[in-house]
């Protein structure tokens, strides 16, 4: 399974795609942060975002896609920008008819460490181990994007079938 892992942000966006399955050695497709400047308006940065994203899905061919779920923050400025940012690889990604998987910032650093509450530092240190790679990837946005995308490889399988058993259910429910 090939994934794109996208940690949002408007000035830096990180993305990163991993191919991988559970139980098999992961493998780094492509790391990169996309970058808008925050003295151009939000059109303009998340036009920038939507043509990096499209760019990457069309080079790259992921099979899914995932992106960081926004938390509350107390700075409503920086969530609204996240969000805004996320909401442009989940169109892209629907856009393709990708399957697309929101995960916490704790769920990719437990998926990666075993740790929920690990910071930046341990995260970048096992995405080097775990991808093999001979240098840790920078910014900390780039280490991010790859974590989800770790996360996904691991834990996308299952949520999907999960999600698929629930649909069942309702479905089964709705015809009673």
């Amino acid at each position: 399974m090939r994934v794109l892992g996208v940690d949002p942000g408007l000035t830096r966006c990180g993305v990163g795609i991993v191919d991988g399955a559970p139980g098999k050695p992961l493998r780094l497709v492509h790391v990169a942060v996309l970058r808008t400047s925050p003295d151009e308006d939000i059109a303009t940065r998340l036009l920038g975002i939507e043509t990096g994203i499209e760019a990457l899905m069309a080079e790259f061919t992921p099979d899914a896609v995932a992106v960081e779920r926004v938390f509350a923050q107390h700075n409503v400025r920086t969530v609204m920008g996240t969000a805004q940012a996320g909401a442009i690889a989940i169109v892209a990604a629907a856009r393709r008819g990708l399957p697309v998987a929101l995960h916490t910032p704790s769920e990719a650093k437990a998926a990666v460490t075993g740790n929920g509450r690990a910071d930046k530092a341990q995260v970048t240190m096992m995405v080097t181990r775990l991808l093999r790679l001979e240098a840790a990837p920078k910014p900390a946005d780039a280490a991010d994007a790859l974590a989800l995308a770790i996360c996904h490889v691991w834990r996308g399988g299952a949520q999907a079938r999960l999600e698929a058993a629930r649909r069942a259910v309702r479905q089964t429910g709705s015809r009673s």
